[in-house]
């Protein structure tokens, strides 16, 4: 009898302790939209490009990477979608520097940011760059 208590008290401790700790891997995230889009150069879609969505109200940023038709598809964190809503200011890169780019971005885009506003819910921001 001493052992059967003995055991289901650790057995329920064990059990809150993991209903804590999976519970605790989202609520602590900030308000998020989904965000996706085409990023394109003279009507061209860039492929293999970084897409950094930076929110001007402070906190983690949300990546992605443009695929051959130029779409990319921003993560928060790791197996979360989506950026923190709210104004975003854009930084596009490219994520290995050891490959050389097959699209040279004009150097203007390193200071003439785009801005988005995340919203809740699904987010489509096609940017559209021009070498002129």
């Amino acid at each position: 009898m001493f052992h059967k208590r003995i055991f289901g008290a650790i057995s329920t401790c064990f059990l809150a302790i993991l209903l804590v700790v999976a519970g605790c891997g989202r609520s602590d995230l900030p308000e998020l939209g989904t965000v996706s889009g085409t990023v394109t150069l003279d009507g061209r879609p860039v492929t293999g490009l970084g897409v950094a969505f930076y929110p001007l109200s402070g906190g983690r940023q949300a990546l992605g990477v443009t695929d051959e038709n130029g779409k990319y598809n921003l993560t928060f964190v790791d197996g979360v979608p989506g950026a923190k809503t709210g104004t975003n200011e854009v930084t596009l890169f490219w994520p290995d520097p050891d490959t050389p780019p097959s699209v040279r971005l004009p150097a203007k885009y390193n200071t003439q940011k785009p801005r988005f506003e995340v919203e809740p819910g699904e987010n489509v921001f096609d940017i559209a760059l021009d070498s002129k």
